[in-house]
């Protein structure tokens, strides 16, 4: 299951606010796999699923209760916690806190 499909399954209707859709992963270290170069992997990962990351994250309610909400998505690098997806949860604690 995609995290869009579990975020519409969890989430009341026309209440989703996602947070920081824009953040994206640079690669500051220029990693290279055998494979191919991490920015190019990312790169057919978003065009792949949509997502700019692994994980997706809002605010949004559940049968009227406000929730943040951090969703990771398998489909995106296997799940990959990158800098990015740390970023995104560490925002998003912080926005309920």
């Amino acid at each position: 299951m995609s995290s869009s499909d579990r975020i519409e399954l969890l989430v009341d209707p026309g209440t989703w606010d996602p947070m920081d859709e824009d953040m994206v992963s640079l690669d500051p270290i220029e990693f290279h796999s055998e494979e191919e170069p991490y920015k190019d992997r990312i790169d057919s990962y978003q065009r792949k699923t949509g997502l700019t990351e692994a994980v997706q994250t809002g605010i949004g309610q559940i049968n009227g209760i406000p929730v943040a909400i951090g969703v990771m998505d398998f489909q995106f690098m296997r799940g990959n916690m990158g800098s990015v997806v740390g970023e995104k949860i560490t925002r998003l604690i912080e926005e309920r806190i």
